[in-house]
């Protein structure tokens, strides 16, 4: 196996692998899965050198993982680069199909959608970043790359700040220091601004993650009151002003959580 760099042999002496030890960790699994995710909408044919500056990862580590992706065919040789294969959708797929939350909440999504004229999200809170799990937009095809499976910053959205919300303080604030990448005061001004959406039960935010663009959103609470994702509506501001973004879309999506709130188990 290629030497460690500082950076991994950090992680490997932070690292705890739960019912089990370090030593059961396979890295080699961990940076094979790392591939994978070098692949984006503005990169989406990349090399093998590429790749490893990306991820800063060895060369030869970097060689293996795609020849094996690509057997399996999770990517596509083409000429000297790499792209995604249509298989990597069977990940997805197999996320989507099992969880409960995915399934009862895409058809509230299309609903919602079609009667604001805007879009509906629902999103989980993976790391530093809210993660699409379902999507609705009125009458017209999803965009590329703004579908399910994208990412928006936790800390900077609607969406992450209500996930963020359902948090207890201590947990709150562990998961803003392992993944918000912020100095001790942002850390603190960040956790204010999530007290303040969990106490009004809301988060609402324009222009943080797009120009000209807000949106509204609520926690998603199981059968026992745990937050399991979260529900937003967004449009452009010109279309439907902030004023009336909380007096006719807040209602409907608290009225919405509600009644989700004995289907997901």
């Amino acid at each position: 196996m290629a030497k460690l760099n500082a950076r991994d042999e950090e992680r490997r002496a932070a690292r705890e692998v739960a019912g089990s030890n370090r030593a059961d960790y396979s890295e080699a699994l961990e940076r094979g899965l790392l591939v994978l995710t070098a692949f984006e909408r503005a990169e989406e044919r990349l090399t093998q050198a590429q790749v490893a500056r990306k991820l800063e990862l060895p060369r030869a580590t970097v060689r293996r993982a795609l020849l094996t992706l690509a057997h399996l065919g999770y990517v596509v040789p083409e000429d000297r680069a790499y792209r995604l294969g249509p298989k990597v959708l069977t990940l997805a797929s197999a996320y989507l199909t099992t969880n409960p939350v995915s399934q009862v909440v895409q058809p509230v999504c299309d609903r919602l959608a079609e009667e604001f004229q805007a879009s509906c999200t629902v999103a989980v809170l993976d790391g530093a970043a809210a993660v699409m799990i379902a999507r609705a937009l009125p009458r017209h095809a999803l965009p590329l790359g703004q579908g399910i499976g994208f990412q928006v910053p936790a800390a900077r959205s609607a969406l992450g700040l209500a996930l963020l919300s359902g948090l207890d303080e201590e947990r709150r604030h562990h998961h803003l220091v392992a993944h918000a990448g912020l100095d001790d005061g942002a850390v603190a001004a960040l956790e204010t601004r999530i007290a303040a959406a969990a106490e009004a039960g809301h988060a609402y935010v324009a222009d943080d993650v797009e120009a000209g663009f807000h949106s509204l959103a609520v926690p998603l609470r199981r059968w026992d009151g745990t937050v399991v994702a979260a529900l937003n509506m967004g449009t452009g501001v010109e279309r439907i002003p902030a004023a009336q973004m909380h007096e006719r879309v807040l209602p409907v999506l608290r009225e919405t959580a509600a009644a989700l709130q004995p289907q997901l188990v």
